[in-house]
């Protein structure tokens, strides 16, 4: 039975971080739009994130800035007092998160079952969503909105990407077919090996492609950039630190194929329907993988987490994460360029 047989009159959805698991988020909430369009709909999300979102169609985006700490939290139910929602989604698993909830005031409260609430947050809710066979981070997001009595259906994105965005990105790669290369993850033992995007983005430009840099201007992204592009033979265009996130977005959307680790930007281009290489070995791809690219992702993960563990892959938990600065280097440039002519080639 669904928690709701008529639309409620607003729902309040927590997902903070990251940039992946807002797009995923994204889709769920933009589902149950389409289903309930009366009901209101506010979403507290992270800083950065929001600024990819800004403008989202019919969500009033809540910021919460988790370096502001305390005062962060109190700002956020500065801005909620005095009202009253009928669902708290709490799609976050991270204690501070959950100590977020607290002042925020719902007839119910959602998260996820024992099975899956981490760092104890089935003490923040008092509805418990049934999921516990998901393995991607979308499944179970939409599996929230199902909960509320939203029906399945097949996952879509609108992001607020303006025409200004659009027109950067256009002037930006100009009329040439272009493979961006989105180098960095959030870690670098996740990052591939600075001289393989170099040999892979060669043959990218021996193939008739242009190739674009993308990434933040983070010390350690302009850093990789610039290696790669040293190893390069060929020139290549350097965007890292150029764009701001809905810009990327736009570059993303014109791009024809796009590579990564796992990372924001893997996400982002899935959403605006452009093929992605996702390159994976440290989380399951089949989880955290960009989710219309599952076919094409790159994945030593099964493997080295089965040596890690000592366990085969279906007795591990939902959320196993691999270590080590090593994992990346079983990826080969012709793993890559194989992939890479299945989608621009079909071969």
């Amino acid at each position: 039975m669904p928690l709701f047989t008529q639309p409620p009159e607003s729902v309040c959805f927590l997902r903070l971080s990251a940039i992946g698991d807002v797009c995923h988020a994204v889709s769920a909430i933009q589902a149950l739009q389409k289903q309930w369009p009366t009901t209101r709909v506010t979403w507290i999300i992270g800083k950065v994130e929001a600024q990819l979102l800004e403008g989202l169609e019919g969500v009033e985006l809540v910021i919460f800035d988790k370096k502001a700490g305390l005062s962060g939290m109190q700002s956020v139910w500065k801005q909620l007092s005095g009202r009253k929602f009928d669902a708290l989604i709490h799609m976050q698993l991270a204690l501070r998160a959950s100590l977020l909830t607290l002042g925020i005031k719902a007839v119910h409260k959602v998260g996820f079952n024992f099975k899956r609430a981490k760092e104890a947050q089935w003490l923040f809710t008092n509805k418990k969503i049934g999921d516990i066979q998901s393995q991607h981070v979308l499944d179970s997001f939409y599996c929230f909105v199902e909960y509320l009595g939203v029906p399945r259906s097949i996952p879509e994105w609108n992001l607020p990407i303006s025409i200004e965005d659009t027109l950067f990105a256009k002037d930006s790669l100009g009329q040439v077919p272009t493979v961006v290369i989105s180098p960095a993850a959030s870690k670098d033992e996740r990052n591939w090996l600075p001289e393989r995007y170099a040999e892979f983005a060669d043959y990218a430009v021996s193939q008739g492609y242009q190739v674009a840099i993308c990434g933040s201007p983070a010390e350690r992204e302009v850093t990789l950039a610039k290696v790669i592009m040293e190893k390069m033979t060929h020139p290549a265009l350097n965007l890292v630190g150029e764009t701001s996130l809905k810009q990327l977005a736009a570059v993303l959307k014109e791009a024809t194929v796009v590579v990564a680790p796992d990372s924001g930007p893997a996400h982002i281009a899935t959403t605006q329907g452009t093929p992605v290489i996702g390159l994976y070995g440290h989380s399951n791809p089949l989880r955290t993988g960009p989710y219309n690219d599952l076919s094409s992702v790159i994945s030593v993960y099964e493997k080295h987490a089965e040596l890690q563990h000592k366990k085969p892959i279906s007795e591990l938990p939902w959320s196993t994460r691999i270590k080590g600065d090593h994992i990346m280097a079983d990826i080969s440039v012709t793993s890559v360029v194989q992939s890479f002519k299945q989608i621009t080639q079909g071969k």
